[in-house]
């Protein structure tokens, strides 16, 4: 059963019974009680060439994994392009365009393979190898520019932490100041102190005889969050190491910090850097991902063809000449739609399920042995292919 949040992608051979299919699916659709599809377009299938039987088998048994990576692809580049817009639906709407144009309006706009990039000429091992190599080169970009962005993100928000937290962890540059500090002193240093809230009371009352050679009444409350008071005191440099383990014992958070002017201006500098170059690689990446993505959901589509062509002359053999249709059901007629397509297509009921052993057996049972797995697949009156859709 084919999932109610894709688009799919129909072939059926181009014969007398198909004149008019566009049209006559079209009515049928449109006369029904209730909107049974969104949206349905044409699809012109190339007359790839066929090649060996061998080499249409290997493909047929190939194809579909590739299908998956190309599909993992582009479901990559939309999660990227939806971090980066903060999962805002209205800005990803703008940003996932195929040729500058949604995605149903590519595939149902009459769809018509890209001979220029990719010519025809070509067997279809070679028109394959080009398309996974392309792909392949999207995915490589991606993880390499989205990489360094992370790298970049993740120094900027650390830098952020330092300045977000509350006073026992947060970076002090921007707090203090030159005059909150005894300078250019031989015997007594400034000792800055983080102090719960809860405990200011008893650190005032206490501070003083935590150790001997605390300057009497030094502690000055620089400033306070929702959960410590910072204070600063002045103590002599010798009874340094002794002050801090007292202040631990008592649950006094000493802050290492040491006031510089070149340290200051260095943390801001970082920062502002930072912060530039995340905003610029964030530029760059939302960029290439519009860009990648373009790109990507046409080489998902033009793998899809590919792959009609391949199970369709497998199914239907020669001449191979198939009409396409793509078909986005609604959602919640996604059963009616579909027996509505197996009724339109009942014809080829027996050319779907043993058209294939028809096509390919001749005089050879050992042949039809040997790629019984294949053949015995269960098939629609048609061939079927979905293209998952990109929900917003």
């Amino acid at each position: 059963m084919p999932s109610d949040q894709s688009t799919w992608l129909l072939a059926v051979p181009q014969d007398g019974d198909s004149e008019g299919l566009f049209e006559e699916l079209s009515s049928k659709f449109a006369q029904q009680g209730k909107i049974v599809v969104d949206a349905i377009g044409q699809l012109y299938i190339p007359s790839f060439k066929t090649g060996t039987l061998d080499g249409l088998i290997a493909l047929s048994e190939e194809l579909p994994k590739q299908d998956v990576y190309f599909t993992s692809v582009v479901a990559k580049i939309v999660d990227t392009l939806r971090n980066l817009l903060n999962n805002d639906p209205s800005k990803l709407s703008q940003h996932v365009l195929v040729n500058e144009q949604s995605v149903d309006q590519y595939l149902t706009g009459d769809w018509r393979w890209n001979d220029g990039r990719y010519g025809t000429q070509r067997s279809l091992r070679e028109m394959t190898d080009i398309l996974n190599k392309e792909m392949s080169s999207i995915d490589n970009a991606m993880k390499s520019k989205l990489q360094g962005y992370n790298l970049v993100k993740g120094s900027l928000t650390q830098l952020q932490r330092k300045k977000t937290g509350n006073l026992s962890v947060r970076s002090l540059a921007d707090v203090v100041s030159g005059n909150d500090f005894i300078q250019d002193s031989e015997y007594m240093e400034t000792m800055l102190v983080a102090v719960q809230k809860s405990a200011v009371k008893d650190w005032l009352a206490r501070y003083e005889k935590l150790v001997t050679m605390v300057v009497p009444r030094s502690a000055n409350a620089i400033i306070s969050d929702d959960e410590y008071t910072l204070y600063s005191v002045v103590i002599f440099r010798r009874v340094h190491d002794d002050f801090i383990q007292k202040c631990r014992e008592n649950k006094y958070m000493v802050r290492d910090f040491t006031f510089s002017e070149d340290q200051l201006r260095k943390e801001k500098e970082e920062l502002q850097m930072a912060d530039t170059t995340e905003k610029e690689l964030w530029t760059e990446l939302l960029r290439l991902s519009r860009t990648n993505f373009s790109e990507a959901f046409q080489l998902l589509v033009h793998i899809k063809i590919v792959r009609l062509f391949v199970e369709s002359v497998l199914r239907y053999g020669l001449p191979a000449n198939y009409i396409g249709l793509v078909v986005k059901p609604n959602q919640q007629s996604t059963n009616r739609t579909l027996s509505l397509l197996q009724d339109h297509f009942k014809y080829l009921a027996p050319r779907s399920s043993g058209g294939k052993s028809k096509t390919l057996s001749g005089n050879n049972e050992d042949f039809l042995g040997e790629y019984q797995t294949v053949l015995d697949q269960e098939f629609f009156n048609f061939v079927m292919f979905e293209v998952p859709w990109i929900i917003l």
